[in-house]
């Protein structure tokens, strides 16, 4: 008897974890938006600005990290830090992700669609 209650709660809690796994994927993946170009700072300081609708390989940072863009999706192929995390990141195109190189002081993020040089519309 002991043996089918215990049954019973353990598979209410798979159920619940089930669903709050669901919940989840949903709320931090509902909002997402596919980005329209990619930002390289170093130090904090923009270089380089590429759109996502191009194919390229860019030199970055003096060539201490290699960019790649391609399908939409951008990407550090090559870098020459002692890690190679940033190259690990994988790709990247949704707004707001980021591949950072800390050694090289590097950032690649992803933003908006491409910039028609209006930031804000008053009427």
């Amino acid at each position: 008897m002991k043996a089918k209650g215990k049954l019973r709660w353990d598979l209410v809690l798979i159920a619940a974890l089930l669903l709050l796994s669901g919940v989840l994927y949903l709320a931090l993946n509902h909002g997402r938006q596919e980005g329209g170009q990619v930002v390289v700072r170093v130090d904090g300081v923009e270089v380089e600005r590429h759109s996502l609708s191009l194919s390229g390989t860019f030199s970055l940072n003096g060539g201490s990290n290699i960019l790649v863009i391609e399908n939409g999706q951008a990407w550090l192929s090559d870098a020459n830090c002692p890690d190679h995390i940033c190259v690990k990141q994988g790709k990247i195109h949704y707004t707001g992700q980021v591949i950072t190189c800390l050694p090289n002081r590097l950032t690649v993020t992803v933003e908006g669609g491409e910039s028609n040089g209006i930031d804000l519309v008053v009427g």
